[in-house]
């Protein structure tokens, strides 16, 4: 199931950007280009994130709006504002604050946790194949098949979860190296491929047929979703 996102964002370039970014990673995106009339809109989301520097009514006082209308959907900030005074003020209503410039994974990251919070969708167990299930919540794996827990190591879990985090996406070796290993990818560099092959290893039925970790050849990884 989509986790359904309110975003209010008037900056054309940032909403595109980061309305792409999500519905790539499974979200459901509503992009306002301003907060006029939004408390109608926010009980049928999950989570709002919210730009603080808005025409007309900003940031502050359309989530304090918001947080009357419907207080069990969380807000996340976004501000270029890095002071602590504006950080102090808008968590008094908010739930979370991302300056500007930020990562979109720490942005889904960010989502992610407050949808849990809040008993979203995402704690739902997530199936890759027929055989295979993810449990996001305490970041377990099973075989549907036997129930047992698929044990895997801490590289082959954050390769695992870094797919996830990019459902559908086709991932260059370079950057699933760059993201898990957090140094630059050296030309020839084996390393990602061997622990996908471990990893296959694991949860593929068929590790030289694989139905759950693609390999798009001369281009990159994809898990389906």
């Amino acid at each position: 199931m989509k986790r359904n996102v309110l975003y209010i964002e008037d900056n054309e370039k940032i909403g595109s950007w980061v309305k792409e970014e999500l519905e790539q990673r499974g979200f459901s995106v509503q992009w306002l280009l301003s907060g006029e009339g939004v408390e109608k809109e926010v009980n049928q989301h999950e989570v709002v994130i919210l730009d603080i520097m808005l025409p007309g009514l900003d940031g502050f006082t359309v989530g304090k709006r918001l947080k009357r209308k419907a207080p069990e959907v969380p807000i996340l900030l976004l501000s270029a504002r890095t002071s602590i005074d504006d950080k102090v003020d808008g968590l008094q209503f908010a739930d979370d604050y991302l300056t500007k410039p930020f990562h979109t994974d720490e942005l889904v990251a960010r989502l992610e946790v407050l949808i849990r919070r809040r008993g979203g969708t995402h704690s739902e167990r997530i199936s890759l194949g027929d055989h295979i299930e993810v449990d996001p919540e305490v970041q377990m794996v099973y075989d549907k098949r036997t129930g047992e827990e698929i044990i895997l190591t801490g590289k082959q879990h954050q390769i695992l979860m870094y797919f996830l985090r990019h459902p559908n996406q086709v991932l260059p070796k370079e950057q699933i190296y760059e993201a898990i290993w957090g140094e630059p990818y050296l030309t020839g560099d084996k390393t990602v491929m061997v622990h996908i092959h471990r990893l296959r290893q694991k949860l593929e039925r068929h590790p030289d047929s694989p139905e759950i970790i693609e390999t798009l050849k001369g281009i990159g990884y994809r898990v389906k979703r």
